[in-house]
């Protein structure tokens, strides 16, 4: 009976690593095959004829719309040409470059000078925020919309802005532009940026005319194209925010389907990528009617994350203002929460996409960026976390490999019960179990260990995706980023012979199976070989293969997790060795290694068969 239980575990235990396999890797696969046929076709239909535009800034029958702009079905066109169309007024920041344009003053050309695409220094630097026109058009846009009935001229996407005085925006160094629409209304907008991501845009608007105006405060961000995500389950990429009191994660192809709206709400609101985000941060208590939406009718989709707040009626001789913020950046822990914390958002750090579970992952990304802090290498600091982790489970690890130990060691006693028993299985379990009780043994103690790794495992897989930290983080030798999988393989030699496995159809992901993964292997091996094989041949087939299983399928994780798993087993190899030799335990290791070493020097020494 007992070793019916045994079986089941293990079989439960791969059934979860294949489940996990299939979410974290096989459906992502599938996910980017249909996104390059989706883009495929996209491009197709990009060489129609174009759509005409729609226009920006017009009065609603009903309640006020956020405006934007259609996407455009013309063909994209180079963004250095696109940005050289239209006069600029230039951003210069320790953190960001790039440009506003003076024609619809949006904010629609950024770039992340701390973040390059690849590990290669040389790559270029990361692309955030791109114009209309280019081929993935992806903006923000403040400015105000009339109530319904109000044919008052306001300045909209075409509308070329003046910039008062001169220079570029930089930190301490705002921007202000001036439209007058010649009817009475003169519109300023002032632009402030800081050192990180943040930009603050203040509209004012004066009545110059003989008739009061009423106007909504608005802000947008639009993008055009349905982006390609990476497809994995544990990983939000779409539309975010706190709206209506919760965390509000929809996909593209949700809004595709039904928009999403929000009445008389508080928050915050944008759309995210793995690593950056673009975010509308209105006064956090300020009322909202925020839509998430998609428009479908045209070419190329486009997207938008929009707000309006409650109307300003402005008197003749009166003036008003309006101001929002924008969030446009790397989603760097501290930075996030750093908002978070001074500007008073509600829960502005789930930003970062750290789960259901996130009061697991986050205290381990916080042991693993101290640690880091100290140590400066985030390879070191998992394998020091690894230590502590050991460290604080050691009394329940130590109670669960003793009582290993002393299965062992009541091995005989077993077998002896199973053999007099073999015809009346209830009266074996009885005896095992009264055994068990006199031995003060508890069967199922030795699962405890890797019980304890599942959410360790989890968190540490986690922190691993999400975070930017962990993005190109170096370890040693060969490993230059520690949140991709091992770059080598065992069937080039480890880039000896000139040959990317991974290029054969169908098989290739497989073939990628690097160093790390096979120490994790031989470690994961050596643990399950410190005990005795199992009785039962169907339990030992399954403990055999096992750790062939993981190798294959660890090789396409996150290299800093591999490497963690590898320096657990190690441990957990070292550990349970002295507690099994202070129970008086054989360790089988050894002879199973002799073992293994006798029959392939048997191999060897065979000599050449005779037909």
């Amino acid at each position: 009976m007992q070793d019916q239980k045994n079986t089941i575990i293990a079989i439960v235990l791969s059934a979860i690593v294949l489940i996990a396999w299939q979410y974290f890797f096989a459906t992502p696969q599938a996910n980017r095959q249909r996104q390059l046929a989706e883009q495929q076709r996209q491009e197709q239909v990009e060489k129609q004829p174009a759509a005409p535009a729609g226009t920006a800034g017009s009065p609603t029958a009903g309640a006020p719309q956020a405006p934007g702009q259609a996407a455009s079905g013309a063909a994209p066109q180079p963004r250095e040409k696109v940005l050289a169309a239209t006069p600029r007024v230039e951003i210069d920041t320790p953190s960001v470059k790039g440009s506003i344009d003076l024609r619809g003053a949006r904010l629609d050309d950024l770039s992340l000078v701390k973040y390059r695409e690849t590990v290669d220094p040389n790559s270029p630097i990361v692309v955030l925020l791109a114009p209309s026109g280019t081929e993935d058009p992806f903006y923000a846009e403040f400015g105000w919309i009339a109530g319904a009935g109000t044919t008052v001229k306001l300045p909209n996407a075409d509308t070329v802005w003046r910039q008062e005085g001169s220079g570029a925006l930089q930190v301490g160094h705002p921007v202000t532009l001036v439209y007058d629409n010649g009817e009475g209304l003169e519109f300023h907008r002032t632009i402030g940026v800081d050192d990180k991501y943040l930009f603050t845009v203040e509209d004012s608007v004066s009545n110059k005319g003989a008739a009061p105006v009423t106007l909504y405060p608005y802000g947008l961000i639009s993008r055009h194209g349905t982006p390609k995500t990476l497809g994995y389950y544990i990983l939000h990429e779409g539309f975010i925010g706190v709206l209506d009191g919760s965390v509000q994660e929809k996909s593209y192809k949700s809004i595709e389907e039904k928009r999403a709206d929000f009445n008389n709400t508080k928050g915050w609101l944008g759309i995210t990528d793995k690593y950056w985000a673009a975010t509308l941060l209105p006064d956090p208590q300020a009322n909202l009617t925020a839509e998430f939406s998609a428009d479908t009718t045209t070419a190329i989709k486009r997207y938008q994350a929009s707000y309006f707040l409650d109307a300003h009626t402005v008197a003749p001789g009166a003036t008003t203002s309006a101001m929002g913020r924008l969030f446009a950046g790397a989603k760097e822990v501290s930075v996030v929460n750093g908002y978070n914390d001074a500007l008073h958002l509600d829960r502005f750090d789930r930003l970062i996409d750290w789960g259901y579970l996130y009061f697991i992952t986050k205290p381990m990304f916080w042991a693993l960026d101290s640690i880091y802090k100290l140590v400066g290498n985030f390879g070191i600091a998992i394998l020091i976390v690894t230590v502590i982790i050991k460290g604080l489970f050691f009394p329940l690890a130590n109670k669960s490999y003793a009582s290993m130990a002393k299965m062992k060691t009541i091995q005989p006693k077993m077998q002896a019960l199973r053999e007099r028993y073999a015809d009346d299985k209830v009266k074996q379990q009885q005896e095992l179990m009264e055994l068990y009780k006199t031995e003060k043994i508890n069967p199922i103690a030795g699962c405890l260990p890797i019980l304890i790794q599942v959410p360790v495992f989890f968190s540490l897989y986690k922190v691993l995706f999400i975070t930017i930290e962990m993005r190109h983080a170096p370890f040693f030798g060969w490993i230059k980023d520690l949140s991709a999988p091992d770059p080598t393989t065992i069937f080039n030699l480890f880039g000896l012979i000139h040959w990317d496995p991974s290029q054969v159809p169908v098989i290739g992901h497989y073939l990628m199976l690097g160093a790390w993964p096979l120490i994790m292997g031989v470690t994961m091996w050596a643990q399950m070989k410190l005990n005795p094989p199992p009785p039962d041949p169907a339990q030992k087939v399954i403990f055999d293969w096992m750790p062939v299983i993981f190798t294959f399928m660890l090789a396409g994780f996150s290299a800093g997790l591999v490497i963690y798993w590898a320096w657990n087993n190690s441990l957990s190899v070292l550990q349970q060795s002295v507690i099994m030799s202070r129970h008086g335990a054989k360790i089988e290791l050894f002879d199973n290694i002799k073992s293994i070493g006798t029959k392939v020097k048997g191999l060897f020494r065979r000599g050449p068969r005779v037909l």
